[in-house]
């Protein structure tokens, strides 16, 4: 398999500022973003039903849409009605946690044998799960830091790591609000998996450029060759996995796959404009001072 064709960026040609800019700007939006969310609704990022409790059932309702099941659920709170798996199957979920009426009509409905599952989930539970998933991100981040600080030894390119990665984490959790993706132990594991790629690609740059014998932008060159090549592949994984499990009705591989599709997306842009800017500032004037 041949490595993907990557144009040599005119680096020269930019200022560390107008390189800068870009990424810190599309940030700032980002915090804008999460902060107003914050503000009107009381979190940054809509939690799911791992976060909140509640009930979810899974039902199958033949020849029904989700517009359907919401009006015939209407009497009732239900925070999601979404088709899973095959077109006839659904799930509701709702943060009651005495379902017994909802799934009598259900039942009455579709049938005796329309249900498939009901899981219940205490609030309490749904909490303690939040609070522990927000403790493993932030051990994950605190320890990506810890060993960038250890491996470069030196401030800027461990801060340029870490404020890459910071907005790699930012901006898809900014993205799931505007797109309406909740937040789920799934897209917790998808948050962690792009702490991983985005210190993959931006070790892979600080290594070439200042472990490595030779001039500045030839060694960047060398390092976006492979990283950019191996972003873009992981990204085309994720766009088709995530076409697939729309197509599918799997919503949590459907989530996943565009969180990730967010973050890499991401961390192209952080890692060749913030990152490369504030190496190209620190093997230039930095190590001067």
């Amino acid at each position: 398999m041949g490595r993907i064709d990557v144009e040599r960026v005119p680096y020269e040609d930019y200022s560390n500022r107008q390189l800068i800019a870009v990424p810190l700007a599309i940030l700032a939006v980002a915090i804008g973003v999460l902060a107003l969310a914050y503000l009107l609704t009381g979190t940054p990022v809509a939690l799911g039903f791992d976060f909140t409790g509640g009930t979810s059932i899974q039902f199958t309702a033949d020849d029904a849409s989700a517009d359907d099941i919401r009006g015939q659920l209407s009497g009732f709170e239900t925070e999601s009605v979404r088709s899973i798996g095959f077109e006839s199957d659904y799930e509701v979920e709702t943060q009651l946690e005495q379902t017994a009426e909802m799934e009598s009509v259900i039942e009455q409905e579709y049938g005796d044998d329309a249900i498939q599952s009901v899981e219940t989930r205490s609030a309490q539970f749904g909490s303690d799960t939040q609070r522990e998933a927000l403790l493993g991100v932030a051990i994950a981040f605190v320890g990506m830091s810890v060993l960038v600080a250890v491996i470069f030894r030196s401030l800027v390119p461990s801060l340029a790591v870490v404020a890459s990665a910071f907005s790699d984490i930012v901006v898809p959790l900014a993205l799931m609000r505007v797109f309406g993706i909740e937040l789920s132990l799934g897209a917790v594991a998808a948050l962690l998996m792009i702490i991983g790629y985005s210190v993959d690609s931006d070790i892979l740059l600080n290594n070439h450029i200042l472990k490595r014998h030779g001039e500045f932008y030839e060694s960047a060159y060398r390092a976006m060759r492979t990283g950019v090549s191996m972003t873009l592949t992981s990204l085309s994984a994720m766009i088709t996995m995530a076409v697939v499990s729309r197509l599918l009705g799997i919503p949590l591989l459907d989530d996943v796959a565009l969180i990730l599709t967010f973050g890499l997306a991401t961390d192209l842009l952080n890692t060749y404009m913030l990152n490369i800017s504030l190496l190209r500032w620190y093997k230039y004037e930095g190590v001067k001072r």
